[in-house]
């Protein structure tokens, strides 16, 4: 998948595409239909596929430390989008030029002239341009304008929405969203979660020097800084860790079962949101190691404990029912 960073990264002689513009946090079932549609056509009119972002999330421009939490970061994102078979991914950064810009100017300089737009999926709640003046409609309106063939400039239909039922004993339907994927990390049910991003949730981030409290009560652990405005997840987790471990003459994907801290890290008054992974019955050297972390069943809340032992015996019992987990085979490896 081609990656472009703004517009002055484009090629104005780029091939026509076919595309979809969302934020698309989480990418998950309701993104994906999205997509397979957007690819689906753009075969079938032998056009590219093309996804366009905006980064940052325009509510976090807008809504500050109020802004929902994210699902995936940019990297995430990048590669679940590639993995479905995306031609090329257009990131516009959210600033104050691409803010105030016209409804207008930004279908026929954005979508007309430089991306050369045949096609577009949209939703048809979907807002954008300066005061939000944009919309489905005034997309459509545009669309029909005649080029200098005498054709239709591009043509518009709505996203599909895909509709789920929860897991509980009495399931209710929903509309698969990103606030949905949400509510379902931070009332830890993973298993909807996974439903709806058809895979497990994952955190992946390089792994850094942390206090080293972890080693010197007999549980050294993998920190990792995730740089996100609001947690996803808060408490402790079993998980499975995945690394790509490179020798001389080969290159091996590791992964081990193991506990995760998310969250500040109260005892020792932490001011960062952090993830840090105690694997099960291995030390490998990770530092500077990019490490995927799956989560699979929730554990405990975070805990504030009143002595670094009081905080080691709860670790102990933490690793404890990891391995019960585990061993009874009370989840399942994906």
């Amino acid at each position: 998948m081609q990656l472009i960073r703004g517009l002055v990264n484009l090629n104005h002689q780029a091939d026509a595409c076919v595309a979809t513009i969302g934020n698309f946090d989480g990418v998950h079932l309701g993104h994906q239909a999205i997509i397979k549609r957007v690819i689906q056509h753009a075969r079938r009119s032998n056009h590219q596929s093309c996804v366009i972002l905006f980064e940052p999330h325009p509510k976090e421009a807008f809504m500050g430390d109020d802004c929902p939490a994210r699902i995936t970061n940019f990297t995430e994102k990048y590669l679940q989008l590639s993995a479905l078979g995306v031609d090329k991914l257009l990131v516009l950064k959210f600033n104050t030029a691409l803010c105030q810009m016209k409804a207008t100017d930004f279908i026929q300089t954005v979508l007309v002239e430089n991306l050369k737009i045949k096609h577009l999926v949209v939703g048809d709640d979907f807002q954008f341009g300066h005061k939000r003046q944009g919309n489905y409609a005034l997309l459509k309106q545009h669309g029909k304008l005649l080029n200098d063939n005498g054709k239709a400039l591009y043509t518009v239909e709505p996203t599909p929405t895909v509709i789920v039922k929860d897991l509980s004993d009495n399931p209710q339907e929903h509309r698969a969203s990103s606030t949905l994927v949400r509510n379902a990390l931070a009332d830890n049910d993973l298993e909807f979660a996974k439903m709806l991003l058809t895979r497990r949730y994952a955190m992946t981030g390089k792994v850094g020097y942390g206090q080293q409290l972890g080693r010197t009560i007999g549980f050294p652990t993998a920190n990792i800084a995730l740089n996100r405005r609001k947690p996803t997840l808060s408490g402790v987790f079993l998980v499975r860790a995945k690394w790509t471990e490179r020798k001389a003459f080969s290159v091996n994907i590791r992964a081990c079962w193991g506990v995760a801290n998310c969250g500040y890290r109260p005892t020792v008054d932490g001011k960062n949101y952090r993830l840090e992974v105690h694997l099960l019955d291995v030390d490998p050297d990770l530092y500077g190691i990019e490490l995927k972390v799956e989560f699979y069943a929730f554990i405990r809340k975070e805990m504030k404990f009143d002595s670094v032992e009081i905080l080691k015996a709860q670790i102990k019992k933490d690793v404890e029912k990891a391995k019960e987990l585990v061993s009874n085979r009370l989840v399942q490896q994906d």
